[in-house]
This record gives C-alpha cells, structure tokens and sequence, in this order.
C-alpha cells in the first residue's frame, strides 16, 4: 500500500541502487554498520535499529519519510533522505550477516522495507 502512493525520488534512487546490487551479486556483499552519528539520527526520531523493529513500525516510518521527503522544511527533507539511505544501509548489511543480528521472529521490520524498495524500484 505505502508504495502505491507518491513516492518521492530519493526513495527510488535508493531502491534502484538496491535492487541493483542485489540483482547483480545476489546479495548485498558489503557488511557496512551504521556509525554512531547515523544512529544518532534514528534516535533524534524515536526509530529502532531494523533489527529490532517490527514490519508495523517500519510501515509507520516509511510513511512518515514520504511525507517528509516531501516537505518543505529543508532540514526535515534532508534528514528523511538520510534515513532512508541508513535503513538501505542497515538492510545491506543484515542480508550480508545472513541475519545473524535479527534478535527474534517478531523483529521483521527489515522485510518491509525490503519489500518497499522491490515494489518502487523500476528494476
């Protein structure tokens, strides 16, 4: 549903770059974690690690980052298209770790956005 809707370029670029290495290599190769300045961002809005959040919260937030992607507070703009790219990050390297991090079934949050770059990526 959250894909049917408007959905903001920077969203897409970020999709394409993942679907792409994903098509491409099969999976992410790269297990990159986010730095503490990163982390500190998720936090300034209240979002958990992908790890430790479930697919209801990260539809939550994927709304809220559409909205905000699109708002006219440019600071706002920004930092939603940082996050974006952090939980691309964090998506990147839970795959690459073969979901060793995931702590339990209920935390399934990253299978939502991955399901979100699929539906909006044209590749």
């Amino acid at each position: 549903m959250l894909a049917r809707g408007e959905v903001p370029d920077s969203h897409r670029r970020v999709a394409d770059n993942y679907m792409v290495i994903k098509k491409v290599y099969g999976t992410p190769v790269v297990h990159s974690k986010i730095s503490a300045k990163e982390k500190a961002l998720l936090n300034k809005y209240d979002f958990n690690p992908l790890e430790y959040s479930t697919i209801k919260q990260i539809n939550e937030e994927l709304s809220f980052l559409k909205k905000w992607s699109m708002s006219l507070e440019k600071n706002l703009r920004n930092d939603a298209d940082e996050i974006i790219q952090i939980r691309a990050k964090e998506l990147k390297s839970l795959i690459a770790s073969r979901y060793v991090n995931i702590s339990g079934e209920i935390y399934s949050g990253y299978k939502a956005i991955e399901r979100y770059f699929e539906e909006i990526s044209k590749y």
